[in-house]
């Protein structure tokens, strides 16, 4: 019952502490007085929601997985899946207890490697996930979009993650600014809702690639934009998940499976992290 409760109050702790963050900043600046001293309260008590969210253990989801079809079709290399560890990126907040994050490998020979030595940085299109689509995951309607980030070149090598960690914490906080939408951490992107309470989050999507706009139906297996590299992203690859409400601040994620083929066989849930997969044109439509 303490893991739901956490669960429930874990999907405010952005907004606890972006009003906190805007009472101490409006505080009169002579002295800290009941506002500030309230703002450093709600600080206090968004980052325990955090830390909780991370510690406790996780309560059931409010429901079964959602059945889909798959985000992408050739073969890919998850990571930090769901079928690992929940939360899967190790924190609750914009929704994304559930996420899984899906590296392109068309070879099958070459050997997934998470961190390089060298170079620091490459350009996106030296990454074979660069550029290719991203496919609607169920009929839905799009409830928004982000579409003009730049594509910024790759942080997954042993020098540059460090500036990753600063920069994922730089865009972290922009998100309080802009009242946990997310955008900055999301990068370019579309959320679609899907119906039954269930929005679907498509991030890191390439500038200018996105192909829909807000308000448009969407069937499953559309072309939603293109796998880029913009947002808070080591290398070009999709970010997926689902969550219960369409505002990531809030949201609380949502288990899911689509179907796919591994080891010569048709499986219906979600992969391990480093475990390539491979989705054929036929699992990748409607059914």
């Amino acid at each position: 019952m303490f893991g739901t409760l956490v669960t429930q109050l874990s999907r405010y702790q952005l907004p606890v502490i972006v009003v906190g963050l805007v009472l101490v900043f409006t505080e009169p600046l002579h002295g800290v007085g009941a506002l500030g001293a309230a703002g450093m309260v709600l600080i206090v008590v968004g980052l325990v929601l955090f830390v909780l969210g991370l510690v406790v253990e996780p309560a059931e989801p409010v429901r079964g997985p959602v059945p889909l079809r798959a985000p992408v079709r050739g073969r890919w290399v998850p990571v930090n899946s769901p079928s690992d560890k929940v939360p899967s990126h190790g924190t609750r907040e914009l929704g994304q207890a559930y996420a899984i994050d899906l590296v392109h490998q068309p070879d099958e020979d070459a050997a997934w490697a998470a961190m390089r030595a060298w170079p620091p940085m490459r350009r996106p299109s030296a990454f074979p996930a660069f550029g290719e689509p991203v496919l609607a995951t169920a009929d839905g309607v799009v409830v928004s979009t982000g579409r003009w980030q730049r594509d910024h070149w790759s942080r997954n090598s042993w020098i540059a993650f460090p500036y990753l960690m600063v920069e994922g914490i730089a865009r972290g906080l922009l998100s309080l600014v802009t009242l946990s939408s997310g955008r900055f951490v999301l990068g370019n992107h579309v959320i679609l809702d899907l119906g039954d309470g269930v929005y679907g989050v498509f991030a890191h999507l390439r500038r200018g690639s996105v192909r829909v706009r807000k308000g448009d139906r969407v069937t499953a297996g559309q072309v939603l934009g293109d796998c880029g590299n913009s947002g808070n992203s080591s290398e070009p690859h999709l970010h997926f998940h689902l969550m219960d409400r369409r505002r990531p601040g809030t949201a609380a994620g949502l288990p899911f499976t689509f179907p796919y083929e591994a080891d010569g066989a048709t499986h219906e849930g979600v992969p391990g992290g480093q475990r390539p997969f491979t989705v054929p044109d036929d699992l990748a439509k409607v059914p």
